[in-house]
This record gives C-alpha cells, sequence and structure tokens, in this order.
C-alpha cells in the first residue's frame, strides 16, 4: 500500500528499476520525499543502499526516472546542478587514515567546487563546529571515536549547505550515547532541508522522521508518516504467559511474559502497538521473514 502525500514533494521518483545480473535490487520503485526528514527501513538485502545511491547520483538506474530539487538528472547539466545541492553520506565513507578531520573535509569541499581558499576553509570550521567537532578538528581521524568519525562524515556531507541529504546507516555500530547524540545532529541538519535516512533501527525512524519508506526485496511496501505503519499493527500485538505457536513473530520480555505479533486468539490480552510492530507485519505481508 502506498500513501498519498499532500505535501510538495522535492524528490519524485517513477519505475526505478536496476538489476544486477539476474537480481532486480530495484523494482519499479516509485517515491516522493518532502522536506523534513524520511526514514527508509528494510531487511539486509532489501535495495536501500542501492536507493539511495541512484538518488546521489552515484549510479544510473536501468529503467524509471526522478527529479530533486527541480532537476532531472538523467541530463549532464541536471546532474551537476543537482550534484551541486547534495549532500551525501554513505555507509562506509571510506576515510584516509592520516586526514585529519579539517583536512578530509577541506578535501570534500575541494571536489564540490569551493575554490576560494579562504572562504572554503571558513565553510570546514562552520561545519565542523556544527556536527561538534570544532575542539578535535586537527586530530587524525584513525585516532577518533567510531562517533566522531561518523559526524566528520556529515560535516563533509553538509560541506555547501545543501538543501538535500542522503544518509545511509549513520547510527550503525554506534553505542547508545553517540546514537542519541546523531540523531540531535540529524534532527538540526534537517531543518530546512530534505533528508532521506535509511536505518535498520525502528528507533531512529521513532525519534527522528516525519514520514516512512518501507523496501522489501527491491520494492515499496508502505510509504506514510510512523503513526500510520504503527496502526497497521492495531489489534494484532497481544501478550501471553507462553510464546504463541499462532504468532507471525514473538519474544520474550523483561517480564517474562511473551509479545506476540499477528492475528491474536479470541479474549487475547491486547497490547498498544509500536512502530516496530507495524514494520514486522509489513514485512511478513511480503513473504519477507520477520525476525523471531
Amino acid at each position: 500500500m502506498t500513501v498519498t502525500s499532500t505535501g510538495t514533494a522535492t524528490v519524485s521518483a517513477s519505475g526505478l528499476t536496476l538489476r544486477y545480473g539476474g537480481t532486480a535490487v530495484l523494482d519499479d520503485v516509485s517515491l516522493r520525499l518532502q522536506e523534513g526528514i524520511t526514514g527508509l527501513l528494510g531487511p539486509n538485502g532489501a535495495g536501500k543502499t542501492t536507493l539511495l545511491r541512484v538518488l546521489a547520483t552515484a549510479v544510473p538506474a536501468d529503467r524509471g526516472a526522478f527529479t530533486a530539487l527541480g532537476h532531472d538528472p538523467g541530463t549532464a547539466a541536471g546532474r551537476l546542478t543537482l550534484r551541486r545541492a547534495l549532500g551525501y553520506l554513505p555507509q562506509n565513507p571510506g576515510f584516509h587514515p592520516d586526514f585529519t578531520a579539517f583536512a578530509f573535509v577541506d578535501y570534500v569541499a575541494i571536489l564540490k567546487e569551493l575554490t576560494d581558499r579562504a572562504a572554503r576553509h571558513r565553510e570546514v570550521r562552520r561545519v565542523l563546529e556544527e556536527v561538534d567537532l570544532a575542539d578535535v578538528r586537527g586530530k587524525r581521524i584513525k585516532r577518533l571515536s567510531g562517533g566522531m568519525r561518523q559526524r566528520v562524515a556529515l560535516a563533509a556531507a553538509l560541506v555547501g549547505d545543501p538543501r538535500l541529504l542522503v544518509l545511509d546507516e549513520p547510527t550503525a555500530g554506534l553505542d547508545p550515547e553517540q546514537r542519541m547524540r546523531f540523531r540531535d545532529l540529524v534532527t538540526r541538519a534537517g531543518q530546512g532541508r530534505t533528508v532521506l535516512l535509511s536505518t535498520h533501527q525502528t528507533e531512529d525512524v521513532a525519534m527522528l522522521c516525519h514520514r516512512v519508506i518501507v523496501l522489501a526485496r527491491g520494492r515499496v511496501r508502505f510509504e506514510g508518516t510512523p503513526a500510520e505503519l504503527t496502526a497497521r499493527a492495531a489489534g494484532r500485538v497481544w501478550s501471553s504467559p507462553e510464546r504463541d505457536p499462532g504468532a507471525r513473530a514473538g519474544w520474550r520480555t523483561a517480564t517474562g511474559a511473551f509479545r506476540n505479533v499477528g492475528d491474536p486468539p479470541e479474549g487475547a490480552d491486547l497490547l498498544e502497538p509500536t512502530l516496530e510492530d507495524g514494520y514486522l507485519l509489513t514485512l511478513d505481508d511480503t513473504g519477507t521473514e520477520a525476525a523471531r
């Protein structure tokens, strides 16, 4: 099911299809993004990273088209203009370990065509301050923590004040304190911009995102608000002393009771659904195995 958005789309994609060999990694993907933060959820192999790479103009789709910020990346001129307005944080940024934080972001700024040295350095200092790294800008990246490295990568994506941010698994591998700090940075970065955030963490979506897209087996299975995704599990989550064999997913909670998701038996002790429950049921409805 696709929920039609009533806001103005800053990114609009139609029929994006990309095959590797005989496998359709993206299969007729259509979506709309608006200003604000949209979460992209999906299991491993769903096509999330490939979709983000297509929207970041890193790889072209075999079929379909999209426009972003009014530009058509299907043309050389449109692609160049879009790249100037785009910030991209890949899943593995590929730092040179001997670069300092300042030198790495400065290198990215040069690639983004900031040719005036004094103005460029002001911009590098600005984005490092924006991600709270001004005090360590002279440190080599290999000596920074994982959370700091992710913030360096975010600073690089923010160079030039892009209107579109594409972030691939930015909180992966971070401890809880680092994740909370990074979420605050993403929230600030999302003000006045369009942000597409790929994540495995349903908590990231619940805390950060105005909208959510669920991708499974290369296709969009849901597009709407987090509340609408949560509502898919209304009346379909219940508690029981033992795992219900009829549940589509179930696990023992800290209280010792089982939380079951699926089609409850008559008289079941129903629980309030979460976004994760709605996500699991969406995957299960597409034939994707839910975590058990």
